[in-house]
């Protein structure tokens, strides 16, 4: 007989969570006591969004990621809806967009200041109207810009494009009528082909969210489903709910046939919904309870057993709603691979709590942060609408990082000189700049910088957000690891500099080579 070990070598057996010191926390919040089974938070590397109290209609609070502390009673929030907001969703491609969801049937797109807010911010950049009931759920796409969905109470799915010049959009471009009743969740697969819903009916449904059709569908009786979520690549669903016996569960499906489980586990005999969370790049799935103070994680496998227990993150405070920082904003220098903001009503407080992978050396661990899902699209609302697919454009981790799946660039037009540098520009013989957009040239020697110069700056301000703060916007480092973190990337930016200073040199140098060649061939004539 062979002879197997009973313990599975992972990276992650040691997973601990770390929750943030009481300076670290978010104080003094009034956090919503609405009954609804969402997060009522959504966060994003720069700030903080949660659902509160509002007299007269409904409201959120937007604050800055580094503003822990006692929140002023007065802080500004915003506010436009005219009853409950329910949901609230960053949109993954712009860390300044914010898509909200309200009981007055409406959708409103908000565009979040880059300083602090003075004042209720009460304008709108669009709103969404089409929905005859209250609205439960918003979604964006993964991998297209500007396209959203939203869930509800009238039992329809609707896609958005907002991709539009017009302030409000009265309809879609998809209205999806398959649902028997109220729809309680929705997840993407990792390209966007693919929607699953659950429905108040406890059905599990996989749509094509395009055609508005149902691919497959769960008559599973055995599972009642609350919550579904997409595990990344691996081509399976999961779903939390309640068991016959109304033990809460957890059910792992195939996506192409929802006819039986391949598993089910029960969890607790508590009656809190259970919201799982999945990260595709650690492979480890994270199930918080509402009304809990636990956050259980385990590891998915392709193979049986499918979900491997690891432990679980245990306090004594219970969390109404949480919202979960994407990978882009976490803190690698502390081997942190996960972190969740826990809304505790009890206390008026928001509490982070990092997941931790123990390592004892400080350098950047490149087997537990694979390329994730950076914060560009892939794809335009209407390359997706026309059928497209495409998976996301990942970016590493690593302080200071390119983009490394760019999307591919339009066919390049001859150059004067071929050894200049590749720009998205065009030189002429004069010593001016083209524009590929027809704009017409410009000279190099005006005041304001170039184009192709702010281009690259907010490129590589891109980059350096990858890691969820801002160079010359974050607060000042508060420990010795933060201090070598923001050292490095300071010198990564000189040499940046440096680099591209020597290129603008040696196109300097090419066009008085070039004035010369001018002026001499119309000296020989």
């Amino acid at each position: 007989m062979s002879w197997h070990p009973q313990y599975r070598s992972s990276k992650f057996r040691h997973v601990f969570g770390k929750p943030a010191s009481k300076e670290n926390c978010y104080d003094s919040v009034p956090i919503t006591h609405s009954v609804h089974d969402n997060h009522f938070c959504a966060v994003n590397p720069h700030f903080i969004a949660v659902v509160t109290e509002c007299a007269g209609g409904g409201a959120f609070l937007v604050i800055p990621l580094h503003q822990t502390g006692k929140l002023d009673p007065h802080y500004p929030k915003v506010c436009g809806h005219r009853g409950n907001v329910l949901d609230i969703k960053w949109n993954p491609f712009d860390d300044f967009e914010i898509a909200s969801a309200s009981e007055d049937a409406t959708i409103k797109i908000w565009d979040i200041p880059k300083q602090l807010l003075s004042r209720n911010l009460t304008a709108y950049r669009k709103e969404l109207v089409c929905h005859s009931r209250r609205v439960g759920l918003v979604e964006w796409h993964p991998t297209a810009a500007n396209i959203l969905l939203s869930a509800g109470y009238d039992y329809k799915v609707m896609v958005w494009n907002l991709d539009t010049k017009e302030s409000v959009i009265m309809s879609p471009v998809k209205t999806i009528d398959c649902h028997q009743d109220v729809i309680l969740s929705m997840s993407f697969n990792t390209n966007g082909s693919l929607l699953a819903t659950t429905c108040k009916d406890r059905k599990i449904r996989v749509l094509d969210p395009r055609a508005g059709t149902i691919l497959q569908e769960a008559s599973y009786k055995g599972h009642r489903a609350n919550k579904v979520l997409f595990l990344g690549n691996l081509k399976k669903l999961l779903s939390t709910g309640t068991s016959r016996w109304n033990n809460r569960q957890m059910a792992l499906w195939d996506q192409d046939n929802l006819s039986v489980p391949l598993t089910e586990e029960d969890l607790d005999g508590s009656s809190g919904v259970l919201f799982p969370f999945y990260d595709a790049d650690t492979n480890m799935l994270y199930v918080v309870g509402k009304g809990d103070g636990n956050i259980r994680y385990y590891e998915v496998s392709a193979d049986k057993p499918h979900l491997n227990y690891l432990t679980e993150y245990r306090s004594y405070y219970p969390q109404k709603g949480i919202g979960v920082m994407p990978k882009r904003g976490l803190d690698v220098s502390t081997c942190e691979i996960f972190r969740f903001y826990k809304l505790i009503t009890t206390k008026s407080l928001i509490e982070p709590v990092s997941m931790i992978v123990p390592r004892r050396s400080e350098s950047y661990q490149e087997d537990i942060y694979p390329p994730t899902a950076g914060a560009q699209p892939s794809l335009t609302a209407r390359e997706w609408l026309s059928g497209m697919n495409k998976e996301p454009l990942l970016v590493s981790l690593r302080p200071g990082s390119e983009l490394l799946s760019p999307r591919p660039l339009p066919p390049e037009r001859p150059l004067s000189n071929p050894m200049a540098p590749t720009s998205p520009h065009l030189w002429d013989q004069t010593g001016k700049v083209v524009a590929e957009d027809g704009e017409g040239p410009y000279s190099l020697l005006e005041e304001k910088a170039p184009r192709w110069a702010a281009e690259h700056r907010l490129e590589e301000k891109k980059t350096w957000l990858t890691n969820g703060f801002d160079i010359f916007e974050c607060p000042p480092p508060k420990t010795e690891n933060e201090l070598l973190q923001m050292f490095y990337r300071q010198q990564e930016e000189i040499r940046r500099l440096r680099e591209l200073v020597t290129q603008r040199e040696v196109q300097a140098k090419q066009l008085e080579l070039e004035i010369k060649n001018l002026r001499m061939s119309s000296e020989w004539f």
